[in-house]
């Protein structure tokens, strides 16, 4: 008798002898006990899980001669045919090789007779979605009403391919692939009978290599066997199979581990004796690295899929959790890179030793590598250190690595204006500031005790200073205290000591009080009432031409933060006033409409217009700015006209001052708008709500 492989010899006959599927065979057998049969049934899966056998058990269920149940006979004529394929009225179709609607329609031709000698005619469809789409309508109307004496057993491994109108014609049924535990488990069992040698190792590099099919997992059996002259080893498996032996991918793990540089080269040259596939061998330990994390969070969820459950949680105990994160995103990051290495095995020695010199330093167990120190104190490197200015922004970006002790490490270089910055960094512990500036003015070197750079913007300023009270004099040193901590800015920074020295400048009109608030350097020109560059936009966006003129030099000149105009001393009448009318007509821009807008007209003789510029916005005038002027007055009026400007402050409003008094007049009225509205008042009311007066602006803005 010839030799029939284990796959045939071992396909089950009845569901008692089936291998998993339980999902299905409680189904099918409930179905068969209770007589709540259907006309059509789909079984769906891939290659080696059964759908064929459970289709002939469920033929043999049907036709037994002892009557329909879920347990056969196995002993009556019936069943013997049907197990040995040639029971006429189980009509099994290969669909791949009989595709056209001829032969589909010569199948249905026979469907109106009743069987030979069965219960029932059933037809058995494998590979059912390689039917062409005129079959497939063919069998529709079959499908759906079939005569009573017929049962259609459909299966196939691409149930996406089937049309809906054929799906909702049968019930499916769904075989999951077949986990390794139980094809080892089976395996087991057949070897047992078969009294083959085996070794436990082998069965489930057997059952990995099966991907999920038990059919798979048999053939594989019969070939192991002929290769291990009828023993089954793991060696010879693996050799048969070119797998990677498991153990060495532990074997890498463990010299990582323990950090044994050594140790992992050697693991690497033993592997190279195999000549593995290293992508491969790198999602080894991808996988092995996975399982073990799984392992940490949840141990009981580590399943023995690959028969290494026990090392698995071995390896869980010893290495810490950042260590196997750290592990797997390597590994994940060397896959990418391992095809731009000059050969596969000098990037994945390359991928173990970044591993190795990158693991997290502070781990349990981890050896600790101990950077060479360099000999210099971040403290005392920079002879100029500022005590005054704490913890400054440089400090992050001149030590990488944060330190404990930051005090120390800023440059007295650094503005002192940073100060207020770094403030809530020293409050909680002034006699650490304290302490610091001692240790720095005890330093051996002297000279930048008082630097230029910290005392240049204060003691120079752009203007000439002019006289002024005693009580200005003395606001800078208030502006000082405000921001710097008390025992850093008055007591031990230079710069106040500086400061007395020049005075800032600021017209006797103006306000004294408002001037160190607004700026903390002095500045002679500091309260001059006149608006900045951008000032005069508003004033030719509300103008009857609307004649923006000023786009490009407001986003180039006008600051973030406007300050507030004051007014000019005397309205615009006569002359100033008819300057008011005609500069917008000018449809000048940038600088020259700037020093246009800051200006008034004081006098016409002939054909010579004087005009006086205020001082505040002289900065940017030159002959150049006039000629445009100049250029610009004569292309409007039409004739040729001599144009005088002298720096001096208007006594009339100027077309700037004018649109900072409509810009004001507007926000006032936005804001008596607000706290006049009903909604907004009842919502005060009602819910305690607060405006905030900076959020605030005109519809016309």
């Amino acid at each position: 008798m010839s030799y029939q492989v284990l796959a045939r010899k071992w396909r089950p006959r009845s569901f008692r002898e089936m291998v998993g599927q339980t999902h299905v065979l409680k189904a099918l057998i409930n179905a068969l006990d209770n007589q709540r049969l259907h006309h059509a049934y789909l079984f769906t899966g891939t290659r080696g899980v059964g759908k064929t056998t459970i289709a002939r058990i469920l033929a043999k269920c049907l036709n037994c001669e002892t009557g329909i149940s879920s347990t056969p006979c196995g002993q009556c004529s019936v069943c013997r045919e049907i197990d040995e394929g040639r029971f006429v009225d189980l009509i099994e179709v290969d669909a791949a090789s009989r595709t056209k609607v001829e032969d589909t329609r010569e199948l249905l031709d026979n469907v109106q007779y009743a069987p030979s000698r069965g219960r029932y005619k059933v037809y058995l469809i494998d590979e059912v979605h390689m039917l062409s789409t005129h079959s497939f309508n063919a069998l529709l109307k079959t499908l759906e009403e079939p005569p009573p004496h017929v049962k259609f057993l459909l299966a196939t491994t691409d149930p996406q391919k089937l049309p809906v109108t054929i799906l909702s014609r049968c019930l499916q049924f769904s075989l999951k692939n077949m986990p390794p535990e139980r094809v080892v488990e089976h395996l087991t069992h057949v070897l047992g009978a078969e009294n083959v040698p085996f070794e436990t190792d082998a069965l489930w590099l057997l059952g990995r290599a099966a991907d999920g099919s038990m059919r798979d997992a048999m053939s594989l059996t019969d070939q192991a066997i002929a290769f291990g002259e009828g023993k089954v080893l793991a060696a010879d498996v693996r050799a048969m199979l070119g797998t990677l032996d498991h153990g060495q991918v532990y074997g890498v793990l463990h010299a990582l581990l323990q950090g044994d540089a050594r140790a992992l080269l050697e693991a690497v040259r033993h592997l190279a004796e195999q000549g593995p596939d290293w992508n491969g061998v790198l999602s080894e330990m991808l996988n092995v690295l996975h399982r073990v994390a799984i392992a940490q969070v949840l141990p009981d969820a580590v399943d023995n899929g690959q028969g290494d459950r026990e090392r698995v949680l071995a390896l869980a105990e010893a290495l810490p959790g950042e260590d196997v994160q750290f592990y797997y995103q390597m590994g994940l990051i060397g896959r990418r890179d391992l095809p731009l290495a000059p050969d596969p095995r000098s990037g994945f020695e390359m991928v173990l030793l970044r591993m190795l010199a990158f693991r997290p330093a502070d781990a349990e167990g981890t050896p600790r590598v101990q950077l060479k120190d360099p000999g210099i104190s971040q403290a005392t490197a920079d002879p100029r250190s500022n005590p005054v200015a704490g913890a400054a922004p440089l400090a992050p970006t001149a030590i990488p690595a944060p330190q404990p002790v930051v005090v120390d490490r800023v440059p007295a270089s650094a503005p002192a204006v940073s100060a207020p910055i770094v403030a809530p960094v020293a409050e909680p512990a002034p006699a650490a500031v304290e302490a610091s500036v001692a240790q720095v003015e005890a330093l051996p070197v002297a000279e930048p005790v008082a630097p230029a750079p910290v005392v240049e913007p204060v003691a120079e300023p752009e203007p000439e200073p002019e006289p002024s009270s005693p009580e200005i004099v003395e606001a800078p040193a208030e502006v000082v205290d405000l921001p710097w901590e008390e025992p850093v800015a008055v007591a031990e920074s230079p710069v106040v000591a500086s400061e007395p020295e020049p005075a800032p400048a600021v017209e006797p009109e103006a306000p004294v009080a408002e001037v160190p608030v607004a700026q903390s350097l002095p500045d002679a020109e500091a309260d001059d009432d006149e608006p900045p560059p951008g000032d005069y936009d508003d004033y030719c966006a509300s103008d009857a031409d609307g004649m923006a003129y000023l786009d490009d030099f407001a986003s180039a000149e006008e600051p973030a933060a406007e300050p507030d105009v004051m007014p000019a001393a005397q309205p615009a009448t006569g002359l100033a006033a008819e300057w008011l009318d005609l500069f917008p007509r000018l449809g000048l821009s940038g600088m020259t409409g700037n020093i246009g807008a800051n200006c008034t007209l004081v006098s016409v003789e002939d054909d010579v217009w004087r005009l006086h510029l205020d001082p505040a916005q002289s900065a940017l005038f030159n002959a150049t700015q006039q000629r445009r002027l100049n250029d610009a007055l004569n292309q409007h009026l039409g004739r040729t006209l001599k144009l005088e400007v002298e720096v001096r402050r208007p006594e009339q409003e100027t077309p700037a001052q004018a649109a900072a008094r409509k810009r004001a007049a507007r926000q006032q009225q936005a804001v008596d708008a607000i706290a006049s509205d009903p909604l907004v008042l009842k919502m005060i009311e009602l819910f305690g709500a607060q405006v905030r007066a900076d959020t605030i602006e005109p519809l016309d803005r």
